[in-house]
Formats: structure tokens, sequence, C-alpha cells
């Protein structure tokens, strides 16, 4: 149950992308950048695979936990499943709020706000060691009797719903249910960097706990999205580690050893008083607001969106519970979909190692895969398509992508 959640929805997640995208591209409102969608769901891969680690990790943790619970609740009953739910969405607050004011708390949140848009793809740009930081908020469910696999469950379920308020194409609903619900307007406020909008809203599901604890903002103004210093890059290791590397260098370098213990929790953005204050960010110039871009190879558009789809069926051999691979494979395939991900932020922004990264990772995960799936017995038809996969991809990287790159050759003077 616990790891079926994230397989059964990710072809509704996938749907409702599409279908604002769909929308977005029918109304022009420029709501969707290509680089900035592609870093998402590349990023999105990876999440996927580390969330399914890490439920791996917790599991037996939560149950030897709730061995010391007084009694064991009935799941099976609405009332109970209300609770738990209740209970997740209350400390998903405390956890949220607890992400963005502290600095080992942000360090692990702010890679899902470095995107400068909103909309459905950078709903799935989660970062891949916030997870485990979010687990260890609902141990207390389990010591009130709740089951873990329903604890665990109930969390991915809750993570799932909260997919649906990070659009822009949903305008203000009716104040009554603005007055309960995080609604996308709400949560768009949340993701915007403007000075009124900063450490506001983090509610799950329901609004009421910011409300109650005096963190609520209502969407006057409108918002620009993103991080007040911009990550200005699509390589996922660095949006996943540029907070961390600031963090631990910051604790390196101070020379006091108490600041060296404490900075981990102290409000976000604080450093040790030997340590000069930090460059603010900037992402606008002369007051325009001015997003990151970078300047791609060349025709490298389609070939990514198929790739894009392609790593859907790879990411789910990670994910899925059914999945022939065993686990050694999972990790060894998970670490191909970060080589993967990393090239296509290299591709975007003309990295010249970005194109034989691609091909390795490529040529590996094509025959790996396939001899993975030969060996476990799975049905032919997989092999064959991930062959097929390999031979299409090699081609269209080879003849489509590197061979129009190459300069040409300068004829010799003598003709020949």
């Amino acid at each position: 149950m616990t790891l079926n959640i994230y397989a059964v929805a990710t072809p509704f997640v996938i749907v409702l992308a599409l279908a604002e995208f769909a929308y977005c591209v029918a109304r022009r409102n420029g709501y969707y950048s290509f680089q900035d969608s592609i870093a998402s769901m590349g990023t999105a891969v990876l999440n996927q695979c580390v969330n399914v680690a890490v439920a791996l990790l917790v599991l037996p943790l939560f149950t030897r936990l709730g061995q010391f619970a007084p009694w064991q609740l009935d799941v099976s009953s609405p009332l109970s499943l209300v609770a738990l739910f209740l209970g997740v969405d209350f400390l998903f607050y405390w956890f949220h709020r607890f992400g963005h004011r502290t600095n080992i708390g942000w360090a692990a949140h702010s890679p899902h706000h470095s995107t400068e848009e909103l909309n459905y793809a950078v709903a799935l740009r989660a970062s891949v060691t916030q997870r485990l930081f979010s687990f260890l908020f609902y141990w207390p469910l389990v010591l009130v009797g709740f089951p873990p696999e329903a604890v665990l469950a109930m969390v991915a379920f809750h993570l799932v719903l909260q997919f649906i308020p990070h659009t822009r194409v949903i305008p203000k609903m009716p104040r009554w249910v603005e007055s309960w619900l995080n609604t996308p307007s709400h949560h768009r406020v949340h993701h915007a960097r403007n000075d009124a909008y900063i450490d506001k809203n983090y509610a799950g599901f329901l609004i009421i706990w910011d409300r109650m604890f005096g963190t609520y903002a209502e969407e006057l103004e409108p918002c620009s999205y993103g991080l007040t210093t911009p990550a200005n890059t699509w390589d996922p290791t660095a949006i996943n580690f540029q907070a961390w590397a600031r963090l631990i260098g910051d604790a390196l370098a101070t020379k006091s050893t108490w600041d060296r213990l404490r900075i981990w929790v102290m409000p976000t953005g604080w450093r040790p008083a030997d340590l000069p204050p930090r460059s603010p960010g900037y992402w606008k110039q002369d007051g325009v607001e001015v997003k990151f871009s970078s300047t791609e190879l060349p025709g490298i558009r389609r070939y990514l969106v198929f790739q894009l789809f392609a790593s859907m069926p790879f990411m789910l051999l990670v994910s899925h519970h059914a999945s022939p691979l065993s686990g050694w494979s999972k990790l060894v395939l998970s670490l191909l979909l970060w080589g993967m991900a990393t090239a296509w932020s290299g591709m975007l922004e003309s990295k010249r190692w970005s194109l034989p990264l691609e091909l390795a990772r490529v040529l590996v995960m094509g025959v790996a895969v396939t001899v993975w799936l030969m060996r476990a017995g799975a049905p032919q038809a997989w092999s064959a398509l991930s062959a097929a996969w390999l031979a299409l991809s090699l081609t269209w990287l080879v003849v489509g992508v590197m061979g129009p790159l190459r300069p040409p050759v300068a004829a010799r003077p003598d003709g020949g």
C-alpha cells in the first residue's frame, strides 16, 4: 500500500500536467518555459526514485516505533482515516514551516522553490533530501496507534493532493472556499518571492493552520516566483545542493565551535558573527523581474521531449511495486536517471560534456535495462521496447543532434 500511491497517482499527475500545458499553449499565456519545464521534469524523475528509497528506509523505523503505541487504531473506519488525514495535514504544516524557517530545513526544501515559474511541472520539482526530513515529523502518528503502513500511505496521498494547487490557471475561488482550503491562490502566495509574501501559507490541504498560527497572506499583488537568490542553472545536482554547500561552507569557515553546532537550526539566512553578511540575490534589473534562461544546443528540443516521455517507464521500473528489477538494479538505474537529468541540463546550457554524457547514459541504460528485463523473466515485449528505444535514441542522438553540430570539413586548396 505504501509504495502503490506514487505509482497509481503517476498517470493522474501526467494527464493533469499535460492538460494544463495544452491549455496554456492554446491561450499563449507564457506560463510554461521549455527550459524550466525540462529541468523540473528531469528532477521529478529523480525525486520519484528517492521517494521509494526513503519509504523503504523509514518503514522499519516506524514499525519499531509502533511497538510502543499503547493501542492500535483501526484505519478501516472512515472516522479513523479522517483523523489520520488531519494529523498528517497538521504535522505537514509544521514540517513545511520548519523547512522555511531554519537553515537546515531550507537547505532541504529550497530546490522546490528554485524555479521561476508556477505550473504543474514545477509541482514535480522536489528536493531529493526533503522527503527524509518530512518523515521525521510524522512519527507521533505511529506513537498514538496508527499503523506505520497507513501513515506512510497517507503521507503519500497527502503529497499527491498538494500537486493540485501548483497552478496559475485556476483563479481565486469563492471566499467560503478560500477560507478553509489551500487553494491555488493561497499557494501562489507561498511560491512568490515578493517581500509581502515570503514565508507565508505553509498549508498542505487546509489553510486553517496558517490562519490559526499567523502565517496567512492573501493574494493581492501579482506574484513573482522563485528564490530571492536565483539558482541560475538547470543542473539538478546544483539545484539540490547549492544551499547545502553554502551552509556546510559556513560551518567549516567559522572559528566558533558553538556557531558550527547551532548554525543548522538557526533562522534561515543566519551566519556566524565572524563571517560577513551574504550579498543579497538579484532577480530584478531596474525594478523589472529577469528570469534565468540559457543558450541551448541547437536542434535538441524534440529529442529532449522524446526522452522525457521515454523516461517515464524507466522511472516506474524503479518506483513501481511490481517492478521485476532487483534492488541493486534499481539503484544503478536511479544513478543513470540522475546522469540523464544532468546531461539534459548541460544540453540546455550548451555544455561541451553534455553530449558525451548523454551518449554514454543512453548506451549503458539501454543495454543494462534490456539485459535486466530478460534475466528477470519480464514479458519479452518489455525488453524489445527497451532495445528499440536504445536503437532509436542512439541514431537520433548521433545523427540528428551530434551530426549537425560537427564543423564542416574545409576543402583542400587543390580541390582534393
